[in-house]
């Protein structure tokens, strides 16, 4: 009889009753077990633990009973959420990578998290569907970086050993991040990390982490082309979808033959030496690199084939490719969550390319390609040609009064030629300051507002030239429609009488900078402006009778969807740390105390977005770099049709006279005037701490127009810091004594004079 009980329980295991595999995944990463964990437990092979959450395979006598008595433990201990209910593999359905934002968030509400599916050929992990699953439930709930995962995986564990790491907590993708999908289903990038067994371990977004097979770096190029499933698509029609990225550990650089960190000979050189093991492997199989070799960021690449791309992209972060000025702690993060913040920043800005600067740059092209597909000719072919609105695929040499010392088209000058204000356009952002005055000193408080992307928003309606070359005229009329150099003199320009609105009013101009310099010293006699500059001279009431011009007749608002997707990213990624628009001033002040400690992954993004519009623009013109170059001379940068100092010219007009004219506004409504200005930040003595102690807000909410607004969005402020006027006046006294120049702004924000400052 007890032979018949065996066999009765035999089959009644043979069909344990078991939870949908997304489900069993959930399950599993909530009570923080690996796959290794339950595969050693259940005597199976990893790979066939992760066929079993993925659906792919059912498990089998007698591992099946094991397994269906884990999960009912499992069920006991973690019950499936309320509002969402376990997903159901029958209705799911995946949200694509095509698909806009909003219908990824709405889908959250009324569908389970979309599953990723794994090759199993070369994967050998699922993907954490728990932190898929948390991302979209977050997204139709509240920003994600301020609520927990729905599910928590294993927290953070110590290195094992040297090279070895385990899998950070996978925290939910940020509201509004699209899931990967279509052709790069696995995403644009993956962070490679190697454990003391030599096996190479893959991070992507959304908790996605795959098995990776390649034993040397030919290898992994071919498996990252072939199987790996990783890109990001065009961010315009007649552009090129993102090459894969991967970034290696110091441990994945040591299993691929690669130094952990550079010498100092490699660091200077910025690459390694082309005789490297690593480098002659590649040249083996076939593989290039670009110009700029093997370095922090390096690109391997095959010749385009048939118009498909073969490259990809390497990110070495224990080589300084993650410089700390715009990715903070980024280089320290584990695996799993560097590749959360690459990935957040990925599908917002783009897949990094090199710096945050380089990656601003490309983004313009990227976003605004320079050909597209022309119409099919008599054999129906297409060809590539130029884009309207683009900057084309030729450089064009700069007027000379916008070129940099040592550009050709100055080669003429003699050696040591130095060039002044009616030589040389000098746009370039404020660094003004004066002495408190008696009025000042009264106060209790000095009190710093800083401008959100101020460089951003003042490229976004930049009319700039194009791709056609300048033309010089002489005693032209002036026309802010325009956009060129001006050499003009605007010294007439009186700032104690000047037109607000359409209003003359008196304001003390001792207390104001000057437009027209960065110093905010009034100019004396003829300069070379950008047209955002003169056309402010024309807007407060004066008129101008320019000398001579370089203006560009092919003209458009080339950087409008540049700085739109920056926009976007930067609101984005503040609105999931708890900061959204349109929060009344008050709320708005205290949504952002603090707020990077919410989630400081995402306050990593947040910088590196910052950064990218203010390293963009100045990339627009990059000087040269290093000992080989001669004056008179070009340098590469030279090469790039978006080396265009007239259009960073333009910008940093802009972003110069917005800050004059809102300072302006705000003199003429209350009487305040900034005590220094740095930059896109401005101080002001109150008698009180908060930016509400210096800007007047009624109880509707409205301040005074045209001047400073509180307040996320691009061009608004926010609180830079607040420091005693008595710390004024000493810092103020320390560094005159010294013979430094003094901008309280330079140090509002922590109130730290630094012996570089005081020449200590």
């Amino acid at each position: 009889m007890s032979e018949l009980f065996h066999a009765v329980d035999a089959l009644v295991a043979s069909r344990s009753p078991l939870p949908p595999p997304a489900e069993r995944r959930r399950l599993r990463q909530a009570h923080a077990l690996t796959l290794d964990e339950v595969a050693t437990a259940l005597d199976v092979r990893r790979a066939t633990v992760g066929t079993w959450e993925s659906g792919k395979t059912e498990p089998r006598p007698p591992e099946r009973e094991a397994y269906a008595r884990l999960l009912a433990q499992l069920a006991k201990l973690y019950p499936a959420p309320q509002s969402t209910g376990a997903p159901q593999e029958e209705t799911a359905a995946p949200v694509t990578a095509a698909a806009p934002a909003e219908q990824a968030q709405s889908a959250a509400v009324t569908r389970p998290a979309p599953m990723v599916s794994v090759p199993t050929a070369s994967v050998g992990r699922t993907p954490d569907a728990a932190a898929t699953a948390g991302a979209e439930e977050f997204a139709s709930t509240a920003p994600a970086a301020v609520r927990a995962p729905a599910a928590v995986s294993r927290p953070r564990a110590e290195r094992t050993s040297q090279g070895s790491r385990r899998p950070g907590v996978q925290k939910a993708a940020p509201a509004h991040t699209p899931a990967p999908g279509g052709a790069y289903a696995h995403g644009p990038l993956l962070v490679l990390d190697a454990d003391t067994d030599r096996q190479v371990t893959g991070y992507g977004i959304g908790g996605l982490i795959l098995d990776v097979p390649a034993k040397s770096l030919p290898a992994l190029v071919e498996w990252t082309l072939a199987e790996a499933q990783l890109g990001a698509e065009r961010l315009h029609g007649s552009g090129k979808d993102a090459d894969a990225l991967l970034v290696l550990t110091e441990a994945a650089c040591e299993r691929y033959g690669l130094p952990a960190a550079l010498s100092e000979a490699e660091r200077l050189a910025g690459r390694l030496p082309e005789g490297h093991k690593v480098i002659k492997q590649l040249e083996r199989a076939d593989w290039q690199l670009t110009k700029r070799g093997f370095g922090p960021w390096a690109r391997i690449y095959r010749p385009a084939q048939g118009g498909r791309r073969q490259c990809v992209q390497l990110c070495i972060p224990s080589w300084n490719a993650l410089d700390d000025r715009a990715w903070g702690h980024a280089a320290q993060l584990e695996p799993a969550e560097l590749a959360r913040v690459l990935g957040v920043y990925a599908a917002r800005v783009m897949t990094p390319v090199g710096s945050t600067a380089v990656t601003g740059l490309h983004l313009m092209t990227a976003l605004n390609p320079p050909t597209r597909a022309s119409e099919p000719d008599e054999n129906g072919k297409r060809h590539a040609e130029h884009r309207p609105g683009s900057l084309g695929t030729e450089p064009v040499d700069p007027a000379p009064c916008e070129a940099t010392d040592g550009h050709p088209v100055l080669a003429h000058l003699p050696r040591f030629h130095v060039r002044g204000p009616d030589e040389k356009l000098f746009e370039e952002a404020y660094d003004w300051a004066r002495d408190l005055s008696d009025d000042e000193c009264t106060r209790r408080y000095l009190v710093g507002l800083d401008v959100n992307l101020a460089f951003g928003a003042a490229a976004n309606g930049a009319v700039v030239g194009l791709a056609t070359p300048p033309v010089h005229v002489t005693s032209p009329v002036f026309d802010a429609a325009l956009p060129g150099s001006w050499l003009v003199d605007l010294s007439h320009v009186d700032l104690s009488r000047v037109k607000v609105g359409k209003q003359w009013r008196e304001l003390d101009d001792d207390l104001l900078p000057s437009p027209f310099t960065p110093s905010g010293e009034r100019p004396t006699g003829p300069a070379w402006y950008a047209t955002p500059t003169v056309a402010y001279a024309v807007e407060l009431g004066y008129d101008v009778a320019p000398v001579e011009a370089w203006v560009r007749s092919e003209s458009g608002r080339f950087l409008d969807g540049w700085y739109k997707r920056l926009r976007d990213a930067y609101v984005a990624t503040m609105a999931d740390l708890g900061v959204a628009e349109k929060l009344s001033p008050a709320d708005f002040l205290t949504a952002m105390d603090s707020y990077k400690q919410r989630d400081a992954e995402l306050g990593i993004v947040v910088d590196a977005v910052k950064m990218t519009v203010k390293g963009g623009i100045g990339k627009l013109r990059e000087k040269a770099r290093g000992g080989g170059w001669k004056p008179g001379h070009a340098w590469p940068a030279l090469a790039r049709p978006t080396w265009r100092p007239d259009i960073r010219a333009a910008v940093i007009s802009r972003a110069r006279i917005n800050m004059h004219r809102k300072m302006l506004n705000l003199a003429a409504a209350t009487g305040q005037y900034p005590v220094a200005v740095l930059s896109d930040c401005a101080v002001y003595a109150a008698d009180g701490p908060s930016l509400l102690d210096v800007l007047p807000y009624d109880s509707d909410g409205k301040t005074v127009p045209g001047s400073f607004r509180l307040g996320v969005s691009p061009g608004m402020v926010k609180h830079e810091g607040t420091q005693s006027v008595l710390w004024g006046a000493d810092v103020l006294e320390r560094l005159h004594a010294d013979g430094h120049v003094a901008n309280l702004a330079r140090y509002i924000k922590t109130g730290e004079v630094t012996a570089k400052d005081t020449g200590e």
